[in-house]
């Protein structure tokens, strides 16, 4: 291998599914190739919905064993979750799933000490009920609670137990509810009026920071010759995956794909208003003092649930049979709070449906048509509002992660926003948390150096839009009741 080629191992944990892939980069290459894919399967016990974070962890261990002699390591996974140490620094416990129930009804009382347009004035966050504030609420009388002395967000965890070293990664941080996106610092007086200890949490840490090295038995368990560093990259696999995002200029939109949609664009400061806060946007903290200004989709979380509940299933002759079903015969809402939990998702489709007095899809390919169509509309509407409250106008559209192998999602996304779509990478969260680490160690320079970068050496999909915004238009009426 060139000298000039350094090898990076980007740990990228999904809420379904972990994997440990090596990117190789140079002055003018960047390939990606997987060393390990492993599940990711919460566990419901009696007191809630658990993650299996040892199970995770020994899912990382094995990647590095198999990812061979690297000059970095950066772990990037979903937002929110956490789990909590004790004054040894053991774990207290499997960290909570962020689709457990413990916050039902949280965030009412939440406002009654800091109203929601306070709170979104404050730290610019959309509400979700899962929100890393909401689970600090709902676990402030516990025992667990109690008896922390640091709390790890978790990718922060995975890094603690590789490294011994704590800190809390920024572009993460700022999906808790707890960090001022202007000052890009802790909503100091947020917490205080909650009653929210900040002292729990470690350092703040930026993107490309270090974070320390690989501990010696980390090095005898997957055979690794030491010492090798452990960089801080954006942890939040949302801002890995826009800062990978291949565009050129300003005026683009994105939509990160997979289990959730997240669709918005690329600000260089926060939009706090009354009307962002109505319309359910939210401003995270992105690599270079960037903000990601987006609005949480479900996602093809409907369509996963879909085919659990059906069982074995081949996804192209279904996505082929879908795309012959009659367009947007009928649409539900996908950003709606009632699709967030597990179970019956066909049913709860079929039963939204007939609630709003549309016909019912009933075959695999309707219900199908029915997700995809609703979350092309859901897309529609993000880019057409994004745009409109952040008074930035866009040209292109680019789809990044697991949903730009699902061809006709991304066709009927470029339909319904009446704009072309660009389509790749598929692997954008753990291309981007590769490119931060290379970027650490002087082999690309800045976010649109990163950019330049794969357009240049990563395959792209361009899709055209095909007319009928018209249908679009009135199917988008339709479901808001107009």
């Amino acid at each position: 291998m060139s000298a000039a080629v350094k090898s990076y191992a980007a740990v990228d944990l999904g809420a379904s599914s972990g994997r440990v892939m090596v990117g190789r980069v140079g002055s003018d290459s960047l390939e990606l190739s997987e060393a390990h894919r492993f599940p990711n399967r919460p566990v419901r016990v009696p007191e809630g919905l658990r993650w299996d974070v040892l199970g995770l962890y020994a899912g990382v261990l094995d990647g590095l064993k198999a990812a061979g002699r690297v000059d970095s390591v950066g772990i990037d996974s979903w937002a929110v979750d956490y789990g909590l140490l004790d004054a040894d620094g053991a774990l207290l416990g499997n960290p909570v799933h962020y689709r457990d129930s413990r916050t039902e009804g949280v965030a009412e009382k939440v406002w009654a000490t800091v109203p929601a347009e306070e709170l979104y004035a404050a730290t610019g966050l959309q509400y979700a009920p899962f929100n890393t504030l909401y689970q600090l609420t709902a676990a402030r009388s516990t025992d667990r609670l109690a008896q922390a002395q640091r709390l790890l967000l978790m990718p922060d965890l995975l890094t603690y137990w590789l490294t011994g070293e704590q800190g809390t990664e920024l572009t993460n941080a700022s999906t808790t509810q707890l960090i001022d996106p202007r000052t890009r610092d802790w909503a100091y007086g947020v917490a205080e009026r909650l009653g929210i200890d900040l002292g729990l949490f470690a350092p703040l840490r930026q993107p490309g920071d270090p974070a320390g090295v690989l501990r010696p038995e980390v090095l005898e368990e997957t055979g690794l010759t030491g010492p090798v560093p452990v960089t801080a990259v954006g942890s939040h696999d949302t801002a890995s995956a826009v800062a990978a995002v291949p565009a050129s200029g300003e005026r683009f939109a994105y939509i990160c794909t997979g289990t959730w949609s997240l669709a918005g664009l690329e600000l260089d400061a926060p939009v706090l208003t009354e009307e962002s806060r109505a319309a359910n946007f939210t401003n995270e903290l992105g690599l270079d003092g960037t903000v990601r200004y987006l609005r949480n989709i479900m996602g093809l979380w409907l369509l996963q649930e879909c085919v659990r509940a059906w069982g074995e299933t081949d996804l192209g002759a279904l996505l082929l049979e879908a795309s012959k079903v009659p367009a947007l015969r009928s649409v539900v809402d996908a950003g709606d709070a009632a699709f967030l939990a597990p179970g019956r998702m066909p049913e709860r489709i079929a039963e939204a449906c007939r609630a709003s007095g549309q016909p019912v899809p009933e075959s695999p390919a309707e219900v199908t048509r029915c997700i995809l169509d609703s979350l092309a509309l859901a897309h529609r509407k993000a880019v057409q509002d994004a745009q409109r409250l952040a008074g930035q106008p866009v040209d292109v559209v680019h789809v990044v992660g697991g949903g730009t192998r699902n061809a006709l999602l991304c066709q009927l996304t470029a339909d319904a926003c009446g704009l072309p779509v660009v389509a790749g990478p598929t692997e954008a969260a753990a291309l981007g948390n590769v490119l931060v680490q290379a970027r650490a160690h002087g082999l690309v320079g800045d976010l649109a150096g990163m950019r330049r970068l794969l357009v240049r050496t990563q395959p792209l999909t361009r899709y055209e839009p095909r007319g009928g915004t018209e249908r679009w238009r009135a199917a988008q009426a339709r479901l808001a009741g107009d």
